[in-house]
């Protein structure tokens, strides 16, 4: 009997998580303070960031210890599972095996617990009583709505306010769990005011809603601020995914050729890719990695690499990476996760020294390819995650031309319960491809 399903126990989860910085082939180019151009330091941060935070952002240890209380929150919902997609390879026809590491069983429905719990437990030991975040499609909003509630802290989640208006159940899930949602930009903070009066019918961007975030934080003493991507200590929570697959494909005897991941700031790539890029760096293994973003917000494979602030108003250190100017406002598309200006400026320097590559799709294409999942392997994807299922079945129609026996692994990052609008919107004709 063919196995479908590749499980670990809850013993499995991983007790470390992997830091690829010291295995990098160039440095990390440090954060810098843009009013003297200088390195930030951990007493820069410790206005906004809990201590252990950011030693876990500038660490050169390979391995950080989980810990013991964060994995017992973790086995709520990991080790998440992986599938071999059966149906899918039956329709495409195609020789190439195809896995994906499902993290859509997670209360929150992504992959964005992972780090949340991580966040809100350090802010906790800290002393912290509240927490302001930002959200755009709605699933790290909810994650730190989940975690916080756990550890007995409030959360306020400026939700982008596009997303605010397509995905209202977002919003009520995280008002399940205790947070307050205002939609971005919002009259609350100088920068929403500001940009409400330079532009009163804005859509909003994750970069107008971080500037809210971290002006909250700033400006509130009991108040941290928490991010679900870009920075480092975010994408070495996820490792845990990627850790875990390793695991379950050496189950199978099964090591990836290519290992792809849809991007916005960078968290789900990073966290299924991290630790078979170890692999790569080391030079005992060779795979492709691909970050697959949307053609209306293209950061990597048409962005600059430089030097940029992470939010619109200028309020957070300037980081390098590639980016679409902090002031640009993404094209309105239904991945609202996936509409920021900049990226992850670890997957930047990957991407800038070739170890990865990226493609960029348009919104109808990856729909498109949702449903062809959705109606093979029965998941509903989320508008993000499809992007990574667009690649997927790409390179699988490419081994069904070849005759390769390639193994493809994807990071399944949410389920779309909450994203009907969307499919509504594909299916009666409305949805545009938008740049």
């Amino acid at each position: 009997m063919k196995k479908t399903k590749i499980m670990l126990d809850e013993n499995d989860i991983p007790g470390k998580w992997y830091n690829i910085l010291p295995d990098m082939p160039t440095p990390l180019s440090p954060p810098l303070n843009p009013a003297t151009n200088e390195p930030v330091g951990p007493q820069d941060l410790a206005a906004i960031f809990p201590m252990e935070l950011i030693k876990q952002e500038m660490s050169q240890d390979r391995f950080i210890p989980i810990p013991d209380e964060i994995r017992e929150i973790y086995r709520s919902w990991r080790p998440s599972p992986m599938y071999r997609a059966h149906k899918l390879e039956a329709v495409l026809k195609t020789p190439a095996k195809i896995y994906y590491k499902y993290e859509g069983v997670s209360p929150a429905g992504s992959h964005k617990p992972n780090t949340a719990i991580a966040q809100a437990y350090y802010n906790m030991k800290e002393g912290k009583e509240r927490l302001a975040t930002e959200t755009g499609a709605g699933q790290w909003g909810s994650a730190l709505a989940l975690a916080t509630t756990m550890f007995g802290l409030k959360c306020s989640v400026y939700m982008v306010k596009i997303s605010f208006q397509q995905k209202p159940y977002r919003k009520s899930l995280m008002q399940l769990w205790g947070a307050d949602v205002v939609a971005s930009p919002s009259a609350l903070t100088q920068s929403g005011k500001k940009m409400l009066e330079k532009y009163p019918d804005s859509p909003g961007s994750l970069g107008i809603a971080i500037s809210e975030a971290v002006e909250d934080a700033a400006t509130h003493d009991n108040t941290n601020y928490a991010l679900g991507s870009v920075l480092n200590h975010v994408m070495l929570h996820q490792t845990v995914i990627g850790l875990e697959a390793k695991e379950q494909l050496a189950q199978v005897e099964e090591y990836p050729d290519y290992i792809i991941g849809s991007v916005g700031g960078g968290s789900n790539f990073a966290g299924i890719s991290f630790p078979f890029l170890m692999d790569k760096l080391k030079g005992s293994k060779d795979v492709t990695a691909i970050a697959v973003e949307p053609d209306a917000c293209p950061t990597l494979t048409a962005g600059e690499f430089r030097y940029d602030f992470g939010d619109t108003a200028g309020l957070t250190p300037l980081l390098k990476m590639y980016t679409m100017g902090h002031e640009y406002v993404p094209p309105e598309i239904h991945a609202g996760g996936l509409r920021y200006h900049g990226d992850s400026p670890i997957v930047s320097q990957l991407y800038a020294d070739r170890v990865i590559d990226a493609v960029a799709y348009r919104q109808t294409e990856v729909f498109e390819a949702a449903v062809t999942f959705a109606r093979s392997e029965g998941i509903v994807p989320a508008p993000e995650s499809s992007h990574a299922i667009k690649c997927a079945i790409d390179k699988a129609l490419e081994c069904k031309k070849t005759g390769e026996e390639k193994i493809i692994l994807f990071n399944l990052s949410g389920h779309g319960h909450f994203d009907m609008g969307s499919y509504d919107s594909y299916f009666s004709g409305d949805m545009k491809d938008l740049n």
